[in-house]
């Protein structure tokens, strides 16, 4: 695959938008190291659309269960 081109980058608001969620919880994420991974261009925010689509793969649990055992492997 070739590199990302610009067109592949979205903004804080954008990847808000995509993933349903606010703003705020962003910001809540980069602060707690939860959110999809970003990249600083001066004081803009980019994301990685290939990154937050990888991200949000490794969030899917096929039950609650599986998630409950992810996180307990994470807690340790």
């Amino acid at each position: 695959m070739s590199e990302s081109s610009p067109a592949e980058f979205l903004t804080d608001r954008e990847t808000a938008d995509l993933l349903r969620v606010t703003i705020r919880t962003m910001m809540r994420w980069r602060r707690d190291g939860n959110g999809p991974p970003y990249t600083r261009a001066g004081r803009r925010l980019l994301y990685s659309r290939r990154e937050i689509d990888a991200w949000a793969a490794g969030r899917t649990f096929a039950h609650r269960a599986a998630e409950a055992v992810s996180a307990a492997h994470v807690a340790r």
